[in-house]
Formats: structure tokens, C-alpha cells, sequence
């Protein structure tokens, strides 16, 4: 059985002290063992990074950028074996694969212009013969926690940018679907980077902890959900670090009566149960304005769910595959069984669905539950499955107040097409993304992408302009050379420009 081991110091190693079996959702089986890392082995990672820091925060950024470009074509070069390594152990359909690695290359693309990005600024004569800048100074060693849902795309979020700042790092993914990660990191180190400027540990929360306790890591970058989110927001920055911490979701459309309900609805169907519904960024909540528009929305959307495709990834023809374990499998039936409890319509029900070939497998099939109201635990919480519960308010401004009031604030959209409708909603929700007719408001790389209330803990979003804020410490200097000619006496005011 193949074992997935750790990156450190340029070399996998296994330490050998504990394993953990990684299964194929869509059969069920274990296919691999991953090494989850001691104590010992996640400071054996650390040790390496700080020890590779004084040489990469010297190298220059154009020369930093440079091993990016190499990395970008690495990536795209071996785009389907990356894919199948997600496949294979994430369950995620090929092309959906695909698109989530591409988001991921546009990150590295963005890092690429680390020489704009880091230059600064400069002021001169800000007081006589006196001349002021700034610089970006890396922070030294950096952290990266990273989920199971998108094993490529949201470590790629977080290690370019840190690394073309002159920072070194260490990954921690998830021991889920840990492949594609640690093989993403060894291109990397093909593209030219140093040994030990990159790092990846397997492991549990002991390499959780290790991380956010250790002295030497000076930020962490965190994705998952939010109790996770907040404790290692709580921890780290108990530990004096820098600390994004991106939590969970329940992300909310509004469907206005005068929504193009075809486009409604075909962009509903692909954010609700896209990737299953793995993503923090699926629509999984629609707000229906007036009961015309619910009843609407619900049979158009129960039409269209009749031609959904549920499979294994190898398949392209499949529109999403299994869920990530067993145990989420239950979780997801769980929720959709307690809406039904509850009082909910279940129109659409995906949980006995068995597909020819892969009975073992984690599948749910896409859900559409209609009549669900706000005290319901499976509106209060995040299902992370292929399921589209339907609330009906009566007017904008209750399924905006609806919004406000959860918890939850990562994105939103409105589908309508009144221009002043959609303005109030994008000047006024509190919520960190938001769409108008766009299901999946996620921001490109050269934008920041984060949520607002107990979707984000922490001053600075992820990846894009923020990143570089994030990865950096600002330096100022003022400087000024006294002409040999002229002393000057002693000042004891404070120095001002009058």
C-alpha cells in the first residue's frame, strides 16, 4: 500500500510513528496510509525553514519570482496528474478538478509580480534635506493549515505569495486527501526552490498545535471551518502570531420576483451541488421573495435536478461525485433528516443514492428541501453537502435582514433585474462577497477573498493585495545627512513641518 510521507529539507521522509488510512470515497477503500507527524517531526520542518530563511529573504524578489514562473508551468504541465491524485482521493469530478487547480495557478501567477509588489514607497524632502520609505520585510517562518475540499487550490492561495515575500514555510494539509498536496510541493522544489524553503507535514492536531505553539512560526494562515478557525485564531494569537483564520459558511441567494428564473436556476444548480457542496463557497440557502417566485424557483429547480449526474470522478460526464468520508456521508443524511423532522418538504431527496459499480461509495445525491425556516438546525448550520434548502420571506428587506442575522457572513448573492435592488443589496448586506446574478462571487487572485462576522478571524483576508500586507512587515525609514557646513542646535519640541 503506497505511504504518503512529509517534505523536509527537500527529501520525503517518513518518521514512522503513527499512520492513518486515506480512502477513495467513491469505492469506499483505502488506497494509501498517510503519515501523520509527531512533535518531533513537525519541529524537524520548522528547524529546516528557519535555517533556509537568512538565504531566501536575501534572494531578490525578481529571482524569487522566477522560480514561480517555473512552478506556473510545472502546474499546467502536469495538470492531470494533479487532477487524479484530487480524484482519487478527494472524489472531486475531473473538470472540476481542473478549474479548481487553474484558480490555484492564477494565485501563482499573481505572486509572480512580487518585484511591483514589494517595492514600496518613497518620499523625498519630506523635511529639509530629509528623505523618507518603506519597505516590505519578510516575517521568517509561516504556517499554512489547509482543508480537504480543495487540496490544490487553497494551499496555492497561501504559499506563493508568502514565499515570493522571502518567507519560508510550512503546509499542513489535510491527512484526508493529503497527495496532490505534497506532490504540488515537490514541483516546487523542481521549479528550483531551495531546500527547506518549503515544507509539508501530514498530520492531526498534535502538528495543529506544534505549529501555533512553536516560537519560531511567526504567522498562520488557516481554512476550515469555524470552531477549528477560532481556536487556532484564539491560540496563535495567545502565542504572539499573526493569524488568518477563514471559518465556515451559509452562503445565501435571494431570488427576486423579477429574476431571469431560467439563469436563476441553471446557476443555483451548479453552486449548490458543485463539488457536492464541499465548498465554502456553495450556495446552499436560496431566499425565495413572494410565494410566486418560491413556487416557481422550486419546480424549475426540481425539473432540472432530474438530469443531475452523480459519480465517480474518472467520468466527466458526472456532474459531482461522493462526499469526503463516510462519516460526513451520515452527517449530510443526518441534517436532511432533521429538516424533514422539523417540519421541512423534502422535494428532492438524495439520501439512498447508490451509484452501479460504486454501491460502497460516499455518495449523496443532490437535495432540494422546500419550506425551511430560520429556527431550523439545518439552516443554522453548515451541512458542507449537495443540499438546497428554500426559505420564502415576503419582501427584500426580510430576506435581507434573514442574511444579517446569521452567524455566518463568507458570501452572498441576489438574482434580479432591478439595478436600484441591487445596489441597496451590495451597499447594504453584511456579508464579505457578494454577487449580483453571479452564484459564486469568488474573487480572482489579484482581489482578496474573505468573509465577514464568524466566517473571518483576523485583520487580513486571503491571498491577492492582503497577502502581501499579511506576509510582510512594513519597515520606515527617515534619513538625513547634516551638511558638514551647518550645526544645528539641540530641538526639544516635537519636529513638525511649520
Amino acid at each position: 500500500m503506497t505511504l504518503v510521507g512529509h517534505l523536509i529539507n527537500g527529501r520525503v521522509i517518513a518518521d514512522g510513528t503513527r499512520r492513518q488510512a486515506v480512502f477513495n470515497p467513491a469505492t469506499g477503500q483505502s488506497t494509501k496510509q498517510v503519515e501523520l507527524a509527531s512533535k518531533a517531526t513537525v519541529e524537524q520542518a520548522i528547524a529546516a525553514a528557519q535555517a533556509a530563511f537568512p538565504g531566501w529573504r536575501n534572494t531578490p524578489p525578481l529571482k524569487r519570482a522566477r522560480v514561480m514562473f517555473r512552478f506556473k508551468e510545472l502546474l499546467e504541465k502536469h495538470a492531470d496528474t494533479i487532477c487524479a491524485l484530487i480524484g482519487e482521493e478527494h472524489g472531486k469530478i475531473t473538470h472540476d478538478a481542473m478549474g479548481e487547480l487553474q484558480r490555484g495557478i492564477e494565485n501563482v501567477e499573481y505572486a509572480c509580480g512580487a518585484p511591483e509588489l514589494l517595492k514600496g514607497e518613497h518620499s523625498k524632502n519630506v523635511g529639509p534635506n530629509i528623505d523618507s520609505w518603506s519597505e516590505f520585510h519578510p516575517l521568517g517562518v509561516v504556517a499554512g493549515i489547509t482543508p480537504f475540499n480543495f487540496p490544490a487550490m487553497v494551499p496555492l492561495w497561501m504559499f506563493p505569495m508568502a514565499i515570493v515575500c522571502g518567507n519560508c514555510f510550512v503546509l499542513k494539509p489535510s491527512e484526508r486527501d493529503p497527495s496532490a498536496t505534497l506532490y504540488i510541493a515537490q514541483l516546487l522544489q523542481e521549479a528550483g526552490l531551495p531546500d527547506g524553503v518549503m515544507n509539508v507535514v501530514n498530520g492531526d492536531k498534535e502538528a495543529v498545535d506544534t505549529l501555533i505553539e512553536d516560537t519560531r512560526v511567526e504567522a498562520v494562515s488557516f481554512v476550515g471551518s469555524t470552531p477549528i478557525a477560532e481556536y487556532i485564531y484564539t491560540r496563535a494569537t495567545a502565542h504572539g502570531k499573526r493569524c488568518q483564520a477563514l471559518g465556515g459558511a451559509k452562503n445565501h441567494a435571494i431570488v427576486m420576483p423579477d429574476a431571469d428564473m431560467d439563469n436563476a436556476v441553471n446557476q443555483l444548480v451548479g453552486a449548490a451541488f458543485g463539488s457536492s457542496g464541499e465548498r465554502c463557497m456553495a450556495l446552499s440557502v436560496a431566499v425565495a421573495v413572494g410565494d410566486a417566485a418560491g413556487d416557481a424557483l422550486v419546480s424549475r429547480m426540481q425539473e432540472a435536478m432530474q438530469h443531475l449526474k452523480v459519480g465517480a470522478s474518472s467520468d466527466s460526464r458526472n456532474d459531482f461525485g461522493p462526499v469526503i468520508t463516510k462519516a460526513h456521508q451520515e452527517k449530510v443524511v443526518g441534517y436532511i433528516d432533521s429538516a424533514e423532522a422539523q417540519g421541512a418538504t423534502i422535494v428532492v431527496d438524495g439520501r439512498r443514492t447508490q451509484v452501479d459499480g460504486y454501491e460502497d461509495g460516499f455518495f449523496v445525491g443532490g437535495t432540494l428541501i422546500d419550506h425551511v425556516s430560520h429556527d431550523m438546525t439545518s439552516y443554522r448550520e453548515e451541512i458542507f453537502g449537495p443540499v438546497l434548502q428554500v426559505v420564502r420571506v415576503d419582501s427584500m428587506q426580510e430576506a435581507m435582514a434573514l442574511i444579517d442575522a446569521h452567524e455566518y457572513g463568507n458570501g452572498t448573492c441576489i438574482f434580479t433585474r432591478d439595478g436600484e435592488a441591487a445596489r441597496h443589496f451590495s451597499d447594504n448586506i453584511k456579508v464579505g462577497m457578494v454577487g449580483i446574478n453571479v452564484p459564486l462571487p469568488v474573487p480572482v487572485a489579484y482581489h482578496s477573498f474573505g468573509g465577514w462576522k464568524r466566517s473571518l478571524f483576523g485583520d487580513l483576508n486571503a491571498y491577492g493585495p492582503d497577502a502581501v500586507r499579511f506576509y510582510t512587515r512594513r519597515k520606515t525609514i527617515t534619513q538625513r545627512w547634516p551638511s558638514a557646513s551647518v550645526r544645528e542646535g539641540a530641538e526639544f519640541s516635537m519636529p513638525t513641518m511649520e
